[in-house]
């Protein structure tokens, strides 16, 4: 086989492909060069999640008439002169890549005028191919149209995400830029909808109010460290306020939006012993320091930076996240009455349960026992699985008798074939899902005295507005409350006297990138997070009573063994097995 040189036009849809991944890369790459041009106002309007249109208009400095086609061309740009200006990067915009690549899997337009023109100029791409020139009036500034993305390399769009994924993309993208550059107003429509519009004063508690709501905006604990050349500044949430993901974790390298393994691990290190497993902090961090300490030509994306003295970085930022954390949520000072031998009394606080058929022993059967055995299969301390013969149906669990509660967290409860530890948590989230599934079609709202508004980011506040009827079918009352706000009018007679923001909020929370809340199975997957959230949790101490009955409730389940997430809600330690632990096997007459 021949060797050949490829065509500028294939050459140009490959280089596409490392900058140009999904509509939100295109977004990036046009605000960079926007915020270099110095731009104080920025709009970016996207239709079809970003496929049909992205347009982004700015007051920046705009681009000659005479050097529109050379804007256009791949490895041109005004931001380097030689070599050595690499390791002294102060844009975010420097390979001259971006507008060339975007152009050749487009149909590309671009107009543009200085400041000392008098006349604007208008350059047309389609594909690559330079189309059309010409003369045209516009304000001092650029305007960038970018049109049927990717539709010159069909196989491109087989791999394109649903399109409210790519929204959430660009909403998070344009959000991150407007609290990294407060000075710049940003103005984000998305089909034909405002999401996004700050005033450009330069206030981060401002926008991050906008974002966060005004309760979560005020609680953001400031960072503010400085040591030698380095500065590192932003706001963390408090130990109270986590996300079960990482997605609201955001770091900013001298004004370039990175994602660095060594950053969030020097974070996440700053956290610990605060945090609960699983568990995420919110976090907006910049770091400034002399660029040559930066080396930010490792991708064409530019996403990613190397660090000249990793080490020292994560250190720094580690003990600045740890000094905000202390300096507003202090440790507490141990005194004498800690080291008393008495335990402390337990507090009891009433759950006000609101199950409507507990289980009821059967008339031929002893209160609280099982009359057949269950299958059982536990690790022992010497490694030994020990089984039980079968004969209840698969799943299910023999009668119980309570026994009580061990730190706040397992119930005790005896029955036939020997001895149940119960996890109230996951118990409870069986019985309340599997109770909201069986009335899903006649389930009763309750009407709050006092409607609740929750407030989220423009990036997951779609997620809410399209989950609206599959609450509402759930039972609950949301309606759409200005922008990125809803109000919470009613929830299920079931979860009275819980937080309604915090049953809401699942919805946004916890969905990966890839998950919809239009899949069919949308209700099932909203009801088991929503009863997740409700359920009773470790280390809340529960009253005999309240004991009692959710051993009840869990016998009537019809998947006892496991909660909705597939946690065991259960161990079994079967009276064969504390036979052979206490040694009594086969000495039964001494």
């Amino acid at each position: 086989m021949s060797i050949r040189i490829l065509p500028d036009e294939i050459a140009s849809q490959i280089a596409a492909g490392e900058v140009v991944e999904r509509p939100a890369s295109v977004v990036k790459e046009l605000l960079e060069n926007a915020i270099d041009a110095g731009a104080k106002r920025i709009t970016i309007r996207v239709e079809g999640a970003g496929q049909r249109l992205i347009e982004i208009s700015d007051d920046g400095s705009g681009i000659t008439e005479d050097e529109l086609e050379l804007a256009v061309a791949r490895h041109a740009t005004s931001k380097l002169r030689q070599a050595e200006e690499l390791f002294h990067i102060r844009t975010l915009g420097f390979r001259g890549e971006a507008l060339a690549s975007i152009a050749s899997v487009s149909h590309f337009s671009l107009i543009s005028r200085t400041r000392e023109e008098t006349e604007g100029g208008k350059i047309i791409v389609d594909g690559g191919k330079t189309v059309g020139l010409s003369h045209t009036g516009i304000p001092a500034g650029t305007v960038i149209r970018v049109e049927d993305l990717f539709y010159n390399t069909p196989a491109r769009l087989k791999f394109m995400k649903k399109e409210q994924t790519e929204r959430q993309q660009i909403d998070a993208l344009v959000t991150r830029y407007a609290l990294a550059y407060p000075e710049k107003s940003f103005h984000l429509i998305q089909e034909g909808k405002t999401v996004l519009h700050t005033a450009g004063n330069g206030d981060h508690r401002e926008i991050l109010t906008q974002l966060y709501g005004v309760e979560l905006g005020k609680q953001l604990l400031e960072v503010d460290f400085a040591e030698d050349e380095m500065q590192i500044t932003g706001y963390i949430s408090p130990i109270t306020q986590t996300r079960s993901n990482r997605k609201e974790i955001t770091f900013f390298v001298n004004g370039r939006w990175v994602q660095d393994s060594t950053l969030l691990t020097a974070l996440m290190r700053a956290y610990q012993t605060f945090l609960m497993v699983g568990r995420y902090p919110i976090a907006i961090l910049f770091l400034n320091l002399p660029p040559e300490q930066v080396d930010v030509n490792v991708h064409p994306a530019k996403a990613e930076v190397r660090f000249r003295y990793p080490d020292e970085i994560f250190t720094r930022l580690q003990r600045a996240v740890r000094r905000a954390l202390l300096a507003y949520s202090p440790v507490p000072q141990m005194n004498a009455n800690t080291w008393r031998t008495e335990p402390a009394p337990l507090v009891h606080t009433p759950l006000a349960w609101n199950f409507d058929e507990p289980a009821t022993p059967s008339a031929d059967q002893p209160a609280g026992w099982g009359a057949r055995e269950v299958p059982v299969s536990v690790e022992t301390a010497d490694s030994q699985n020990v089984s039980a013969p079968s004969i209840l149906p698969s799943g299910s669990i023999p009668l119980l008798r309570w026994i009580g509660q061990i730190g706040a967290t397992y119930l005790i409860a005896e029955g036939p074939d020997g001895l149940y530890l119960i996890d109230q948590h996951a118990a409870h989230e069986r019985v309340l899902f599997e109770k909201m599934m069986k009335q899903k079609a006649n389930l009763h709202s309750q009407q709050l005295l006092e409607p609740v508004v929750l407030e989220l980011p423009p990036s997951t506040a779609h997620l809410l507005s399209e989950a609206i009827p599959a609450l509402t079918d759930l039972g609950f009352q949301v309606e759409e409350f200005g922008a990125h706000a809803f109000r919470i009018g009613a929830i299920p007679e079931m979860f009275i006297g819980k937080d309604p923001a915090a049953a809401v909020r699942v919805v946004v929370e916890d969905f990966e990138e890839d998950e919809t809340p239009l899949a069919n199975e949308l209700e099932t997957r909203l009801a088991a997070r929503i009863c997740k959230r409700m359920a009773v949790k470790g280390g809340q101490v529960l009253s005999p009573d309240e004991q009692k009955q959710l051993i009840r409730d869990l016998e009537a389940c019809l998947s006892p063994r496991t909660c909705p997430h597939g946690r065991p809600t259960m161990i079994h330690l079967s009276v064969d097995l504390l036979e052979r632990q206490f040694g009594r096997r086969g000495a039964r007459s001494m």
